[in-house]
Formats: C-alpha cells, sequence, structure tokens
C-alpha cells in the first residue's frame, strides 16, 4: 500500500511532455516577447512554496520522501502547511505553468488539470489514507481546516 504506481516527479514529467507534445499542434499558439519573463513568476512562486514544504517536513525532523509514508513521524501544520496539505505538489504545478507559459500554446495548458487529477488520483487520495491511519482525529482535524491544494 505504502509503494506508489506513478511517483509526483514521473507524473510531472509526464504532463510536462505532454504539454510540450500539444504545443506542436498548428492551433492557437501565441507568441509574445517577454513570454520567459513571465514565466518566472510561477516558475519562482514554485520553487519557494516547494522548498518552503520541504524545509517544514525537515524542521519537523520527519520524511520528504511521498513513497515511503510509513516513515512520517509527525503531522506537520505549521509554517506552508497551513495554507495547503500540499505545497510540494503545488509548487510542482506552478512550475508546470511557468512552463505552460514558455510553451507559449493554449493546448499546453490542458497539463495543468491533468496533473491535478492525477495527483489526486494516484498519490494524495493514498497519503491521505495512510496518513489518517497513521494520526487519526487530528490529521482529520486539519484536513476540515486546511485544504488540499489551496
Amino acid at each position: 500500500m505504502d509503494n506508489l504506481k506513478i511517483p509526483p516527479v514521473l507524473q510531472l514529467i509526464a504532463c510536462a511532455v505532454l504539454m510540450r507534445l500539444l504545443a506542436d499542434i498548428p492551433l492557437a499558439a501565441w507568441q509574445w516577447p517577454s513570454a520567459g519573463v513571465w514565466a518566472l513568476l510561477p516558475a519562482a512562486a514554485g520553487l519557494a512554496v516547494g522548498a518552503a514544504g520541504v524545509a517544514a517536513l525537515r524542521q519537523a525532523q520527519t520524511t520528504i520522501n511521498p513513497v515511503h509514508l510509513d516513515k512520517a513521524s509527525r503531522l506537520v501544520s505549521s509554517g506552508v502547511y497551513r495554507f495547503t496539505r500540499n505545497p510540494m505538489y503545488l509548487g510542482l504545478l506552478l512550475m508546470l505553468a511557468a512552463w505552460a507559459l514558455w510553451l507559449g500554446h493554449v493546448l499546453s495548458w490542458l497539463g495543468l488539470p491533468l496533473f491535478v487529477a492525477g495527483m489526486n488520483r494516484f498519490q494524495i487520495r493514498h497519503e491521505e489514507r495512510v496518513l489518517a491511519q497513521k494520526f487519526g482525529a487530528p490529521y482529520l482535524a486539519y484536513c476540515r481546516r486546511v485544504r488540499r491544494w489551496v
């Protein structure tokens, strides 16, 4: 149950590749001179949110590895975890938004909802089950207070 079939990084890569392929379709493309500069904004935000999630878990001295949830030793609900239960995944989503801006193609944005759906289905629901079993009522109360994404 703790071994996942599609790790988050593979889901990110799969969505990024799909977005690139969609950007090759000669339909709905747009070019603007400063797309790369605008892409830096969600990229920087994604790095910051993801790093804040990693830092909070490290500060609590618990695992950051989503594949080995059995090693989670503490429920972290402080720092960035006050605003989102999944800051590292939110960071990856923001990186995909930066990629979509960089690609400059309307269809490339389809990768974002696909990533959210895949993460919810193949990662987050599993994590939530394991953490609920491990931490019980405090985790369930945390889930009622803090949204899954934002």
